[in-house]
């Protein structure tokens, strides 16, 4: 049955009346009890308690929150590897180095998957050889399904040899990464080893070298049958002589190729008339960065030139009357001719809005343009081209909607600030495994945004700096958020005391000055900053890697502080409570650090119970390290796989664990705020705003979040409850005339509870929101509001029985 948005409308007002009947009309008792004491008020709540964390995975950043349009702006992406015949490519750049051998370079997660045949039963070997000794490892993926860009997005199993500690690894994906098994081999991954996987039905055997190193039997349905690919995860590696064999194959797979224009990856070649062209992705003066692209026409009568169609070529969004402001670099070999830059379909068919650019110089220069849509197209594209014979290049382009049409005049989507504001967050963390490569550097992000240097990112390899801490500190300004963000943990000393006298210094300051010569005279007043992010989890629990981390936290908290006394600053060392280390780093570091960073996984119903045992346990191995200590927690990430209702309630339930904490716990931060529609890049597929180039929506876990900050209180009041049914916490304002319960039902059936409170007075109004849902239930561009809160006002003002819905979280607000 198709129902219309007003049947649906109409439903859910008789659900609502339904459900306002039985939960304040029923006279019988339920089988338990929720008793509220209004007069013991057992701790304060974090006002904080309602953040998000955002970083620039999944392109949260650019193609999402940063209003820039195009993607790929510095033409740093290299030439597109070519097209295989039977082969399809998921990223990376894989190059035929002979009919039987290709090589790869080192990508997070690159795929090269075979595409004619599904293996059950069977067997597929190789050989492969690593440059160098010091990457980590690349091998087979098998039984894959789904597979597309991002390091763990498909299904299969991952079998792989190590470059660095010569292991063989073993793993599961199913859009995300499952560790099985790690098996020590004696080989030198500098030579060629060969590795094969025998198949049959659940078993999977590895041999290394002819020698058999791993058996397991698994009958995972999910994995019963797949293709074959070659993978690599930040390895150079040399494959030849893939060898498959099936009921139907048995043979040594050949690489065909057909070769791909010159042309950087995330941009596309024009040419249209009779016009000869010479392509060049030029890597000797580009005007930022390493490369631009060069074309040339060489004859004819036509046009040469690139367009770019936004994040991995999901189009730009334009409207009629809707403008656009630019900026490109060019110069010319043969001055004189125009340079056209264009709005168009995704086939350049048709133009929406075109600009001349003239007299194009022989030296780098920067040319503004204004261009205006004549029509509506949620799929358009960007184009530079030409008629002038001649070399061009081309470098550093922006296209952004004009000051009005942004968040508060920032180069962020007005849509997606606006959005992030409705859901009514108090904190922002900015920050994340980002922060953790070379690269990322905070006087490389300052400035001019058109001159900050390119980078090898963590998320994707060719980041840029057009959006950075400065600029996300301005957003968190405007929109009234609480900031948080992250730094490199091998930033100088001396590079953040200038950092911290930029954000928080007087403009009377060297720093300061430059603050202000950038645009913002008044200091930020930056207080939470976290000293890198999830530190000595890569290198597993090793005593050197923590020591390293005391080292470095203690020579930039020193520097920091010496510039700002009051700044607060996070321990991102990764928690392992079982670990000796926890109290070497915390008594090398309390009373410097004034949080520790845990990041717990909250896709479980049993979230919430788990992190609170987690949290206690914390807060008990504190106290026994030192009985004085000043350090607390801050919740920076809680993560997962997924963004429906069973994260909401894994979500709630951490909520309450929280406010029960007390002040033990600054903030918990859900990742991640936002997630562009079917660009997900890895299995965390946990956005609480969802977009494309044209629409902005809100997840399950958005609505949860918006529902707890709109009601918060600040102090919780003693509540029990005979069993442990419901997760409930309740809280009171400070006039004591308003109370408020958060209620979770992590279970698949109706819930009825008395509500006995006490010692509250006479209560005159009272209401119940309500987000509930199948466990599965997500909205979506056609269905935005599907889950979404329900809000009833109730009859009976005291006591009652209340039935809380399967599956559900309901707050309930009673005033006097």
């Amino acid at each position: 049955m198709n129902l219309s948005l007003s049947d649906h409308r109409i439903l859910f007002y008789f659900s609502c009346l339904s459900l306002l009947f039985i939960s304040s009309c029923r006279q019988e008792k339920a089988g338990i009890t929720i008793s509220v004491d209004t007069e013991k008020v057992e701790n304060a709540i974090t006002p904080w308690l309602y953040g998000s964390c955002i970083e620039d995975v999944n392109h949260e950043i650019y193609g999402g929150l940063y209003d820039q349009k195009i993607f790929g702006e510095s033409f740093e992406e290299p030439v597109s590897s070519p097209a295989f015949d039977d082969f399809s490519v998921y990223e990376g750049l894989w190059r035929v180095t002979g009919s039987k051998e290709i090589s790869v370079e080192a990508y997070p997660g690159a795929k090269l998957v075979y595409d004619p045949v599904e293996v059950n039963t069977g067997s597929v070997e190789m050989e492969l050889k690593f440059d160098a000794k010091n990457g980590d490892n690349a091998g087979f993926i098998t039984r894959v399904t789904e597979p597309g860009k991002g390091a763990d997005n498909f299904y299969g199993y991952e079998i792989s040899l190590t470059a660095n500690d010569r292991k063989v690894v073993i793993g599961k994906h199913k859009n995300n990464f499952e560790h099985v098994r790690d098996i020590g081999v004696d080989c030198d991954p500098t030579a060629w080893n060969r590795l094969k996987v025998a198949m049959e039905n659940g078993k999977i055997e590895v041999f290394l070298n002819g020698k058999s190193v791993f058996t397991c039997e698994d009958n995972d349905v999910a994995l019963k049958k797949g293709n074959i690919g070659l993978r690599t995860w930040n390895s150079n590696v040399r494959f030849r002589n893939v060898f498959i064999k099936t009921g139907t194959i048995d043979e040594t797979l050949v690489f065909k190729t057909k070769p791909a224009l010159p042309v950087s990856s995330q941009w596309d070649a024009i040419q249209t008339g009779d016009a000869k062209a010479v392509f060049a992705h030029d890597t000797k003066d580009a005007f930022n960065g390493q490369c631009s692209q060069m074309l040339e026409l060489v004859s004819g009568t036509g046009t040469v030139g690139v367009s770019n169609s936004g994040l991995n070529r999901w189009g730009i969004a334009v409207k009629k009357g809707q403008q656009f402001r630019g900026r490109i670099y060019l110069k010319s070999q043969n001055p004189g001719g125009a340079v056209i830059v264009a709005l168009q379909s995704a086939d350049g068919k048709k133009e929406y809005a075109r600009q001349e650019i003239k007299n194009v110089t022989r030296q780098w220069e920067k040319y503004t343009f204004s261009l205006m849509s004549d029509t509506d197209d949620a799929n358009a594209r960007f184009a530079v081209y030409t008629n002038h014979p001649g070399k061009l290049w081309i470098d550093q382009v922006t296209l952004m909607n004009e000051e009005k049409e942004q968040f508060k005049g920032l180069p962020c989507r007005k849509d997606i600030g606006e959005m992030m504001v409705a859901q009514r967050l108090t904190f922002l963390r900015y920050g994340g495994s980002m922060v953790n490569v070379p690269g990322y550097r905070f006087k490389k992000m300052i400035g001019d945004p058109d001159k900050r240097p390119p980078y090898t990112g963590t998320w994707y390899q060719y980041s840029t700096n057009g959006f950075g801490i400065e600029d996300f500190l301005r957003f968190c300004e405007a929109a009234g958020f609480t900031p948080a963000f992250a730094i490199n943990i091998e930033e100088s000393p001396e590079d953040m005391a200038d950092m911290i006298e930029y954000l928080n210094g007087l403009v009377t300051s060297a720093w300061g000055k430059k603050r202000a010569e950038n645009g913002h005279p008044a200091p930020y007043n930056v207080k939470y900053i976290g000293i890198g992010n999830e530190e000595v989890l890569p290198g597993g629990d090793r005593a050197e890697g923590y020591d390293h981390y005391i080292e470095r936290f203690n020579l930039l908290h020193d520097a920091m502080k010496g510039k700002d006394p009051s700044l607060s600053l996070i321990n991102a060392a990764w928690w392992r409570p079982e670990s000796p280390n926890m109290e070497r780093v915390f008594k090398a570091l309390d009373g410097k650090a004034g949080y520790w960073d845990y990041h717990p996984w909250t896709d479980q119903l049993t979230t919430g119970k788990e992190v609170e045992q987690e949290l206690k346990r914390m807060q008990e191995l504190f106290l026994k390290w030192n009985p004085d200590a000043k350090m607390k927690c801050a919740i920076f990430e809680e993560n997962g796989n997924t963004h429906n209702m069973q994260r909401v309630l894994g979500h709630v339930t951490l909520q309450n664990a929280v406010r029960r904490m007390g002040d033990f716990v600054l903030t918990s931060c859900a990742a991640n705020a936002l997630q562009p529609y079917k660009q997900n890049d890895n299995g965390w597929d946990q956005g609480q705003v969802f977009f494309t180039p044209s629409q902005v929506w809100g997840m399950p876990p958005f609505y949860a979040q918006q529902m707890a900050s709109e009601y918060h209180l600040p102090f919780m009041v003693h509540s029990s409850m005979v069993s442990d049914t419901l997760d409930i916490t309740a809280t009171i304002n400070e006039d004591r005339n308003k109370l408020v319960l958060h209620v979770a039902n992590i279970h698949s059936e109706t819930i009825a509870a008395n509500l006995d409170i006490r010692n509250f007075g006479k209560v005159k109004t009272a209401k119940a929101v309500c987000l509930a849902g199948r466990l599965d239930d997500v909205n979506t561009p056609e269905e935005p509001e599907r889950i979404v809160p329900k809000e009833m006002q109730l009859d009976d003002k005291g006591n009652m029985v209340y039935e809380f819905e399967p599956y559900s979280y309901t707050i309930l607000v009673f005033n006097k």
